[in-house]
């Protein structure tokens, strides 16, 4: 199973006599971070939200936005008569000054930080435990939809590590060739600017084994081979949180690819690592989506 770090949730319900609306909207990211927009009253709640956020969404950037849609009762409000008064008088001298009208001075004054303040009302404990329902049920469709996409990522995922492995099968298939074409290469050379019979053929060849030898790459195929299974494997686990781990595999896959490419000397290999390599980019921008 693999989950995606982007989604969307949206849950509704209603709690007493007051009806929420929760957005949950997440975003890959490398830790969780959560930017939370609820209303003054909820505030006590603020550290047990962000940790059941926490707790039920693992990794991602997360933004969560809680809004009372409605409420069955008015709640007054609180004004504070002596900030107001503050705010009016040099505002009322500064009117006066440039000749403006003062009227509309009140409808500016409790629009100003701090005048106009809601009531101490809170949720009570019981009005608590069902609103954490409603925050799960948000964060239980935000989670459907990660696993919808999750879906389509461990599809192309095993799309690029099997182009991978057709071009390592490939590098398989050419390695012979190949170096039969650097010894043969070597000797010509030697011929020609050394002259045929001017050579110790049996220190040749005995160079050229420990020359090939060093340049030999069947065990990065090996490795590369072993390293593109695991990572298969890994996205078969029912593991939910496993980016960190894919991307890690990827980089030993991207080092096994970097060294063939270094020690191939040979044009048709080179060929087979640059789409390796292209494949290899391709699964770093999609695992950087897993969670």
């Amino acid at each position: 199973m693999l989950k995606s770090m982007t989604g969307f949730g949206r849950a509704e319900r209603s709690v007493g006599d007051k009806t929420f609306l929760v957005d949950i909207k997440s975003l890959n990211g490398k830790q969780f971070d959560l930017q939370l927009k609820m209303p003054a009253f909820l505030k006590p709640f603020e550290f047990d939200i962000r940790k059941i956020l926490s707790e039920k969404l693992g990794r991602g950037t997360v933004d969560c936005t809680i809004n009372l849609k409605e409420t069955g009762n008015a709640k007054p409000v609180t004004i504070n008569t002596d900030l107001a008064k503050a705010y009016f008088k040099p505002l009322a001298a500064l009117s006066q000054e440039l000749n403006l009208d003062a009227t509309s001075l009140l409808s500016t004054i409790i629009k100003l930080p701090e005048v106009i303040t809601p009531t101490s009302e809170t949720l009570t404990d019981e009005e608590w435990k069902q609103f954490t329902a409603v925050i799960e049920a948000a964060v239980d469709d935000l989670n459907n939809h990660r696993l919808d996409e999750g879906k389509s990522l461990k599809a192309d995922l095993e799309l690029r590590i099997a182009n991978i492995l057709k071009q390592q099968k490939e590098v398989e298939r050419l390695e012979p060739n190949r170096k039969q074409k650097i010894r043969d290469g070597v000797k010509k050379l030697l011929e020609e600017y050394v002259g045929k019979e001017a050579y110790d053929a049996n220190r040749l060849e005995q160079e050229l084994v420990y020359y090939i030898e060093k340049i030999d790459i069947s065990e990065e195929q090996v490795r590369l081979k072993n390293h593109c299974d695991y990572f298969t494997s890994v996205l078969a686990e029912p593991e939910e949180s496993k980016g960190k781990k894919l991307s890690f595999i990827l980089q030993e896959i991207g080092r096994e690819i970097n060294t063939t490419g270094a020690k191939a000397y040979d044009s048709t290999i080179q060929k087979s690592v640059v789409l390796m390599k292209d494949e290899l980019e391709k699964a770093k921008e999609q695992v950087l989506n897993v969670l």
